[in-house]
């Protein structure tokens, strides 16, 4: 598998890091800061990450070049962005070059696959540099079989009301929780971020709309046979107009038996479109009836992400969200994932699954 291979990386943002289209290069230094050794983005250069994004407990080294970051003896070049339509912005594509020439593996996210790419490709030939196009599934998805509800673990679900609202970040500290109380928690991946995290997955985004249930599926069944507990990244929303059908794809795939649903603040509209956010408490009943009549699940929790408010405003924003739903509310960027995992940890205690295994407890063998 391409994601074991251990890297120290460089990673590439040239003038994107600090914007939404950084997103790539914000989850791998949040949850593998260790394997970052730098960051290239002439535009930052002379800083540390810490610096620019708080939030962010990464020293990493800001410099302006390939050339500048080759002196931190980086194993990998990870193209550190998400761009619309998943496309190789021109400021980047000399320094993937650049890097492939000087033997770095190339690991990237985008649509536009740099195995695709004739100039990447001989120059990683010439020097022995390894190409990793994450987004790139499987060729072997098989179609949904109903497998998943057969899962001995719990699965949990990160939804949300629009793209980029938390949900992976949302499941990677609810794993990092719940391990940390000696609970066998497991992230499945389905999407380049989150595959670059954990070191596998399938980015549910590349595969043909038939098979994104059996992707879906095939990530719970596989899961470590020892897991506990399944949390799965997210993807889309089920409202938003161009990405709603890989939402239901996961929704169905994965067969999960409770959600968590992540917003952010003040967001009332789709972003780039005109479509409306609901309420919070309409969220909630909508995802329970998509899912009722297949398998049921309820949410189990809110998080919000409520990075543009300061500190009183975030916890007024969290206790009005909790009194309009009845649900656990948290901000684990903000508070961590303590609180978060312990909801979730309390209402899987409460589900189906949970009452069949003890019903099978109390049955003599």
């Amino acid at each position: 598998m391409q994601g074991v291979y251990p890297r120290r990386y460089a990673v590439l943002t040239e003038g994107l890091l600090l914007g939404m289209y950084g997103k790539t290069a914000h989850g791998v230094l949040r949850f593998r800061a260790a394997d970052v050794a730098v960051i290239i983005d002439s535009t930052l250069a002379g800083r540390r990450v810490n610096e620019v994004l708080p939030s962010i407990a990464s020293d990493a080294p800001i410099v302006p070049d390939l050339e500048a970051a080759l002196a931190y003896r980086p194993t990998s070049l990870l193209v550190g962005v998400a761009t619309d339509g998943g496309r190789i912005p021109s400021a980047l594509r000399g320094p993937i070059v650049a890097a492939a020439r000087a033997g770095l593996e190339i690991v990237s996210g985008l649509h536009e696959l740099i195995a695709d790419d004739p100039e990447i490709v001989s120059a990683a030939r010439r020097s022995g540099s390894r190409l990793w196009d994450v987004r790139v599934p499987p060729v072997d998805i098989p179609l949904f079989s109903g497998a998943a509800y057969d899962a001995a673990a719990d699965v949990v679900l990160a939804v949300g009301s629009d793209c980029a609202v938390g949900k992976m970040t949302a499941m990677l500290e609810v794993e990092r929780a719940a391990r940390a109380d000696g609970v066998r928690a497991e992230f499945l991946a389905t999407g380049q971020t989150g595959i670059m995290i954990a070191g596998g997955g399938i980015a549910v985004d590349r595969v043909i709309s038939d098979f994104v249930t059996g992707a879906a599926e095939q990530l719970v069944v596989q899961a470590r046979p020892d897991s506990e507990v399944l949390l799965v990244e997210g993807q889309g929303a089920i409202f938003h107009p161009a990405y709603a059908p890989v939402t239901f794809g996961l929704l169905y795939g994965s067969a999960p038996d409770a959600l968590v649903l992540c917003h952010r603040p003040p967001m009332q509209h789709i972003a780039g479109f005109s479509t409306s956010i609901p309420p919070l408490s309409e969220l909630v009943r909508e995802h329970e009836a998509i899912l009722a009549r297949v398998k049921p699940a309820r949410v189990i929790a809110i998080v919000l992400d409520t990075s543009a408010f300061e500190d009183s405003a975030a916890a007024a924003l969290l206790a009005a969200a909790e009194r309009e739903t009845g649900l656990p509310v948290a901000d684990p960027v903000r508070d961590g994932g303590t609180a978060l995992w312990r909801a979730i940890a309390r209402a899987l205690g409460t589900t189906e699954k949970a009452a069949r295994r003890a019903d099978r407890a109390r049955t003599p063998a």
